[in-house]
């Protein structure tokens, strides 16, 4: 059986590839260290029945270049790098288990809500320059919380809210009612949850139905002492219209851990502004969440199924 794992970040994790080639012995490695793609990508997977991936792009052109791949297991839960129609017209089968890395991002997030409503990146940058200014800040707990799509990490992080005593806003395409009750949260349309909450967390896809759903208009709906978290795809805010707001303190607070390009560009003005946090997609990049995405990957090599069609909400029922 020929297996090729194009991810890099697999690759180069050692109790991965051990228990990989203990099951595989002849599986090649991407070893150069970049996210393959296009040409080079096609070549490193050129003759393979089944390959690993995580960032790389496999659409329907590099698909049709690879007519012995028969099984896309993916490492990481972001599907927006797949052609899921081209997968399921090719009939190929896709492993895929969805929330092996919630809680690590679940964490990020109230890492960042917490180090944004207290200042910790402003006093501490004054601090090291030499300035003691003792900054009041506001707490978590108590505030209106509104996350935008509820799935894994959503579902997690509402629970990690619990002990704060927040209020919780949820929005999603899918409908969750029992966890709703279970945990007191109010389902609301984006604007309005836009418009209430003090804090903003973004848990969805990126698509074509969610791509720049954060806008200058949208921005606008916010409370001028809201924070907005987007631990999730870079594509899903406006950056230019998110420096704007920023800038002009028309919110008063950011954190991203992803962008529109990653890395993003030397002068992306969110990599200065003071009142912004910024991480090199570092969401799922913990220790636990690495080895639970690695495994799931390798399982994905034997359980696996062709891509489900049309409904939005498919994949959060593969592993419900």
């Amino acid at each position: 059986m020929r297996i090729a794992v194009a991810s890099r970040s697999f690759s180069r994790h050692p109790t991965l590839r051990a228990e990989l080639t203990a099951r595989f012995p002849d599986a090649r490695f991407n070893e150069t260290g970049r996210t393959l793609s296009g040409a080079e990508l096609i070549a490193f997977l050129d003759g393979a029945e089944r390959a690993i991936v995580s960032l790389e792009v496999l659409d329907e052109a590099v698909l049709a270049a690879l007519p012995e791949l028969a099984i896309v297991s993916k490492y990481g839960v972001g599907l927006d790098g797949l052609d899921l129609d081209a997968l399921r017209r090719r009939k190929l089968r896709l492993g895929w288990q969805g929330g092996v890395n919630r809680r690590a991002v679940a964490e990020l997030v109230i890492a960042f809500a917490i180090s944004l409503l207290r200042g910790i990146p402003t006093t501490s940058a004054e601090l090291q320059g030499g300035a003691w200014r003792p900054h009041t800040g506001r707490e978590l707990s108590g505030r209106t919380v509104g996350i935008v799509g509820c799935g894994h990490v959503g579902k997690d992080l509402a629970r990690l809210l619990v002990p704060f005593g927040c209020r919780v806003l949820a929005h999603d395409i899918c409908d969750f009612p029992v966890f709703y009750h279970e945990l007191h949260i109010a389902k609301v349309g984006l604007d309005e949850l836009l418009a209430e909450a003090e804090m903003v967390t973004l848990h969805v896809p990126l698509d074509a139905s969610t791509r720049g759903m954060i806008d200058a208009r949208r921005l606008a709906l916010m409370r001028q002492d809201a924070i907005l978290i987007n631990a999730a795809r870079g594509g899903l805010v406006d950056e230019a219209a998110l420096a704007a707001a920023l800038r002009g303190g028309r919110i008063a607070g950011a954190a991203l851990d992803v962008f529109m390009r990653e890395p993003p560009e030397p002068d992306n003005p969110l990599l200065r502004l003071p009142n912004a946090i910024v991480t090199p997609h570092i969401g799922g990049s913990s220790e636990e969440a690495i080895l639970a995405m690695g495994r799931a990957a390798i399982r994905g090599l034997d359980d696996n199924k062709v891509p489900e069609p049309g409904d939005p909400c498919w994949p959060l029922a593969v592993t419900a």
